[in-house]
């Protein structure tokens, strides 16, 4: 496979990497089983327990194991036809779709903050309005 179709498939199979990864660790959908694994995090006596339940509250954790999943599924392999392959893919997903879930709270941030400084405009304009009214 050459080069360009195998960058190609790694920026596509990123993006569902991030879109899981997002909606488990940050969305309500599953704010009950986060909420449950972040005390377990916390609380659990042994170290490895208390890693596996930090993993569904981290996004950064938690795409490590989803890029795992998604390498057995497609047998996506970068570079190198085996093992090799395997090994620059996992981390070069878990790379792409983190860039993609940065890039995406950023925008979030910049949509937050147009719509703060549009609010504040809209208030001040409206009591201009009622100051000339009085």
């Amino acid at each position: 496979m050459d080069l360009t179709r195998q960058i190609l498939e790694l920026l596509i199979l990123a993006i569902p990497i991030a879109c899981i990864a997002r909606t488990v660790v940050f969305e309500d959908l599953f704010a009950e089983a986060r909420d449950w694994c972040r005390q377990r995090s916390q609380q659990c006596q042994r170290f490895t327990s208390r890693k596996f339940f930090y993993l569904f509250t981290c996004e950064y954790c938690f795409s490590h194991y989803i890029a795992a999943i998604f390498l057995v599924i497609t047998r996506f392999k970068l570079l190198f036809p085996d093992w090799r392959g395997y090994l620059i893919s996992f981390f070069s997903l878990v790379f792409v779709a983190n860039a993609y879930l940065n890039a995406y709270a950023r925008l979030r941030v910049e949509i937050h903050k147009e719509k703060a400084v549009i609010k504040s405009i809209e208030e001040k304009t409206a009591d201009g309005k009622n100051r000339l009214r009085v």
